[in-house]
């Protein structure tokens, strides 16, 4: 089974490596790797880091474009990467405008798509914006459907889809337990962090801080960078902000937080570098969909700043808190974190809802059990075990 996996942006590449490598690792399946470069600088490290070695790049990426444009160069360039492969599956992964594109590409063609990450739900197409739309329109058209919770599986069935379901787990588990696996094995990496961001006070409860959703640009941006500002003022926290490349979020958060002396703008860090931070975080705010999912796996509590979110089961189990960017509810929970030890104490200890780090297997299980039985018909499926 020829199988071609299509990604091109940071938070794809993180998911997507421990599968990867799983693909690379069966010998029932010939892996042939996609990347369209829609997020050129900030994956291009991530595949170094990972080992990933591309057979094809869309280099896709141009200053200032449309989604309309993105998605009109993304179509175009996976189709010659589909008549030159011949793939029997795509698979892609979340709800990325890249991910959608190449899903449509692969249903031209009527190639089997499998979708890594399937059956979140907002119920809101215009939050988030245009990742809603997105998940939905590659679930409609794919023939996997790898559910990571069974929340999301229950999506899929209500939705009546055709593809086959397989409750898996998160990869991004999978990546993060075996970054910090990395990390043990190789204490310099942690000597290295230490060295590079030496400002890190120790004495102060870090607050780690990530956002760029598209529905948060103008006021909820404003009201963020407010409640920062007014959090900033206590003297036992510290406030650590990698800002995202978009215009839209670097032009504000620089203007508005530049000159805090106990916050600190940095640029978008490499995953090791993150996952280090998300270790040292006492809390973590977001507007992210990964992280939502990552740092209940260390023991931290996380604000969604966010209305909605597709990943429920992290603020069902108590391990996320919905905040939005309403500048005094930001302001209130991470007050109560703060300040109420008791409440601390009983979030960063409840479990996380997104697996166990063996999602990327259960994939690859499932894909050559199909290709083992489309091999064999007539063995029964026991003797084949």
């Amino acid at each position: 089974m020829k199988v071609l996996s299509v990604f091109g942006t940071r938070p794809e590449v993180i998911k997507m490596a421990p599968l990867l490598q799983a693909l690379e690792n069966e010998p029932l399946i010939d892996s042939v790797v996609c990347v369209t470069g829609q997020h050129r600088q900030m994956i291009d490290p991530l595949l170094n880091f990972f080992g990933i070695r591309p057979d094809h790049d869309l280099n896709v990426m141009v200053a200032g474009q449309s989604l309309n444009g993105l998605c009109a160069r993304v179509v175009a360039g996976m189709d010659k990467v589909l008549e030159l492969e011949q793939p029997d599956l795509v698979l892609v992964h979340g709800d990325t405008t890249s991910a959608s594109a190449c899903a449509v590409a692969a249903f031209h063609r009527k190639i089997a798509i499998g979708h890594v990450e399937a059956g979140l739900r907002t119920h809101n197409l215009a939050q988030p914006y245009p990742e809603e739309m997105n998940r939905r329109i590659i679930d409609s058209i794919s023939s996997w459907l790898f559910a990571p919770t069974a929340l999301s599986k229950e999506n899929l069935l209500r939705e009546n889809l055709s593809g086959t379901l397989v409750v898996t787990g998160n990869t991004v588990i999978d990546t993060l337990a075996m970054t910090c696996a990395r990390m043990i094995r190789n204490p310099e990496m942690t000597s290295v962090m230490q060295h590079t961001y030496p400002w890190v006070d120790q004495n102060k409860k870090l607050i780690l801080v990530t956002g760029h959703r598209r529905e948060n640009f103008g006021d909820g941006f404003d009201q963020i960078c407010r409640a920062l500002k007014q959090l900033a003022a206590r003297g036992d926290v510290q406030i650590v902000y990698p800002v995202h490349m978009n215009p839209a979020v670097h032009v504000v958060v620089q203007r508005e937080l530049s000159t805090l002396h106990n916050i600190r703008l940095i640029a978008p860090l490499n995953y090791s570098d993150f996952v280090w931070f998300m270790q040292q975080a006492y809390l973590i705010l977001t507007d992210s969909g990964g992280v939502q999912e990552e740092a209940p796996h260390l023991g931290k509590p996380v604000l969604v700043m966010r209305d909605v979110t597709e990943r429920p089961e992290a603020i069902l189990a108590g391990t996320a808190t919905l905040v939005g960017t309403s500048e005094e509810k930001i302001i209130a929970e991470v007050t109560k974190l703060l300040d109420n030890g008791m409440y601390y104490s009983a979030v960063s200890g409840r479990i996380n809802p997104y697996g166990d780090g063996l999602a990327a297997q259960r994939i690859v299980s499932a894909l050559c059990q199909r290709a083992f039985e489309e091999f064999c018909p007539l063995l029964p499926l026991d003797v084949a075990a």
